[in-house]
C-alpha cells in the first residue's frame, strides 16, 4: 500500500514526503507530469531491502506547495527544497533517485551542491554537456513550435488544455509499447517532432495504457487539485538554468547508475553514450522494450538493478 504523507516546511513550501522502511535514506524524484506515486512499485521494495524510502511530491506538484511565480522554479529553488528536505530530516545526505525532470535537477545538484549526493541513480535522461547557446532557442530552429519544451515558452496553451480533463490526459501521455526504436529512427524528422498536445486531440491512441484505472484516478485527481502550470514552470526557467550553469564544471564525480530504456524517444542512443566522459564513475543499463515510464513500465527490473547495484555499492 501507497503510504500516507507526511508534511515538512522547507525553504517557504509546505512539502507533502512519503516514506517506508528504515536505515540507509534512498530520496527519490520523480519527473514530468508525476508525483511521489510514480515509485509506487519502488518504495516498498526498497524498504523490504532494508532501506529508509523517501519520495517528496516536488514544488509544483500534488499535496505540495504551488508558488505563482515562474522564478519560484529556478533550480536554485528546487535544490533549496532539497536541502530543506534533508534538513527536516535531519539527514546530512542521502542516496538520490532521479527520473526525467527530477533526473535533470539531480544532475543540476551534482554540479553545483555535490556534498549532500551520496550516490546518484538516474533514470531516462542522460548528463548533457552546457551547449554554447541557450538550448530552448535551439529547439525552437530544430523541431518548431510543436516541440512540448518550446510550447511550454510562450503560452498557457498546454496548462489550460492538460487540466481540461486530466484523466483523458493520463490516458494518451502515459502508454506503453507505443513506437519502438527501430521504428522510430526510420521516421521523417518532421515526425520525431515530441508533442504532447496534438496526441490529446486523436480519437485512437497508439499503444497499450500503462495505468490501472485506479492509477489514473490518483494521478488525474492531484493535478484536477493542483493544476499543471507548476509543474509546467520548472521548463519555463530552462534558459535562466542553463546560464546558472556558465563557468560550473561539468564532471560529475559522484557514483552513478545509469538506466536508460532503449525505446524512450525523448532520448537518442548517442545521448546516453556521449556522458560516459562526463561521469567519473559511472554504470549504465538498458532496459528493452521499454519507453520513457521506466519504473512504471518495468518496476520488477528497475527495482532489481537499484538494488543490486546498491547493495555492491555499500
Amino acid at each position: 500500500m501507497f503510504p500516507e504523507p507526511q508534511f515538512v516546511d522547507t525553504n517557504g513550501i509546505r512539502m507533502a514526503v512519503f516514506e517506508q522502511g528504515n536505515g540507509l535514506p534512498v530520496i527519490l524524484l520523480h519527473g514530468f507530469p508525476e508525483l511521489a506515486f510514480s515509485w509506487r512499485h519502488q518504495i516498498p521494495a526498497l524498504a523490504r531491502a532494508g532501506f529508509r524510502a523517501i519520495a517528496p511530491d516536488q514544488r509544483g506538484y500534488g499535496r505540495t506547495s504551488v508558488p505563482p511565480r515562474v522564478s519560484d522554479y529556478r533550480v536554485e529553488e528546487l535544490i533549496a527544497d532539497i536541502h530543506g528536505l534533508l534538513d527536516a530530516l535531519e539527514l546530512q545526505s542521502a542516496v538520490f533517485i532521479g527520473h526525467d525532470m527530477g533526473a535533470i535537477l539531480l544532475w543540476q545538484m551534482a554540479m553545483l551542491a555535490p556534498e549532500r549526493i551520496d550516490k546518484l541513480v538516474i533514470l531516462n535522461i542522460p548528463h548533457y554537456p552546457r551547449p554554447s547557446q541557450d538550448p530552448v532557442s535551439i529547439w525552437r530552429r530544430r523541431f518548431g513550435e510543436d516541440f512540448y519544451i518550446v510550447n511550454f515558452q510562450d503560452s498557457h496553451e498546454s496548462d489550460r488544455v492538460f487540466a481540461a480533463d486530466t484523466a483523458h490526459f493520463f490516458d494518451v501521455t502515459m502508454r506503453r509499447n507505443q513506437v519502438p526504436r527501430a521504428v522510430f529512427d526510420r521516421l521523417p524528422p518532421e515526425r520525431k517532432v515530441i508533442s504532447l498536445l496534438k496526441p490529446l486531440s486523436r480519437k485512437a491512441q497508439s499503444g497499450d495504457p500503462l495505468l490501472s484505472a485506479a492509477e489514473r484516478d490518483y494521478y488525474a485527481s492531484a493535478f484536477a487539485t493542483s493544476g499543471f502550470t507548476g509543474a509546467i514552470n520548472w521548463y519555463r526557467n530552462w534558459k535562466h538554468n542553463w546560464e546558472v550553469l556558465e563557468g560550473v564544471d561539468p564532471i560529475i564525480r559522484i557514483p552513478t547508475l545509469f538506466i536508460g530504456a532503449v525505446d524512450d524517444l525523448i532520448i537518442a542512443p548517442e545521448h546516453i553514450e556521449g556522458m560516459r566522459p562526463l561521469v567519473t564513475d559511472l554504470e549504465i543499463r538498458m532496459l528493452e522494450n521499454c519507453g520513457h515510464w521506466s519504473q512504471q513500465e518495468r518496476p520488477d527490473e528497475v527495482n532489481r538493478l537499484i538494488l543490486e547495484w546498491l547493495v555492491d555499492c555499500r
